[in-house]
């Protein structure tokens, strides 16, 4: 079975919406804004890319990295990996051409089957929604947090406030940087 990892910038209230600057959103590039830049604090985003095989995305933010990320070159490694777009809208006519190969899933049971294949780990890149239905649907079995000392207040959450039975999570890595961003990494305990 392979490895559903999800990561994600977060504030310390739970917000992921719109880190990187992304318009219609108040507090919209949070992480660079706000908090001063430590490049260590970022070194499991070089790390993700070379362990991930496979790239799970929402449709929004599809939408939003496909026709920035295939000419970066900090993502080059990203480029050549399969990429799977969970959408019940999204047409294949509206797939980026020079991103790669690109498969949309229209279901969460979708998803299950494809963790059941063979290949190394699938990343979750954005996608608040997806992380949420995965999270719900007991799919996601490791967070990459990068918890910012910021409480954002309003804003789209990594998680669900769905009811539901605990979901026990193991600790397995954790650094605090001296700008105050803690890097958590956990493992879903099954």
């Amino acid at each position: 079975m392979r490895t559903l990892i999800s990561t994600a910038f977060m504030s310390l209230d739970g917000v992921v919406e719109a880190p990187g600057g992304e318009s219609g959103y108040r507090n919209s590039g949070w992480t660079f804004k706000d908090v001063e830049f430590v490049p260590e604090a970022y070194a499991i985003k070089g790390q993700e890319q070379k362990e991930s095989t496979a790239i799970l995305l929402g449709r929004v933010s599809y939408e939003a990295f496909s026709p920035v990320w295939p000419d970066m070159e900090e993502f080059a490694d990203y480029k050549a990996m399969p990429k799977y777009v969970v959408s019940t809208t999204l047409a294949e006519d509206r797939l980026t051409a020079n991103w790669g190969e690109t498969t949309i899933l229209r279901s969460l049971d979708q998803v299950a089957a494809l963790k059941e294949t063979e290949g190394g780990p699938i990343i979750v890149h954005g996608s608040a929604s997806l992380n949420q239905s995965l999270s719900d649907a007991g799919l996601i079995d490791r967070y990459h947090l990068l918890v910012f000392p910021l409480l954002l207040g309003a804003g789209k959450r990594l998680f669900s406030t769905t009811d539901k039975d605990t979901q026990k999570l193991k600790l397995v890595e954790h650094e605090v940087y001296a700008n105050g961003l803690q890097k958590n990494v956990f493992d879903v305990v099954r």
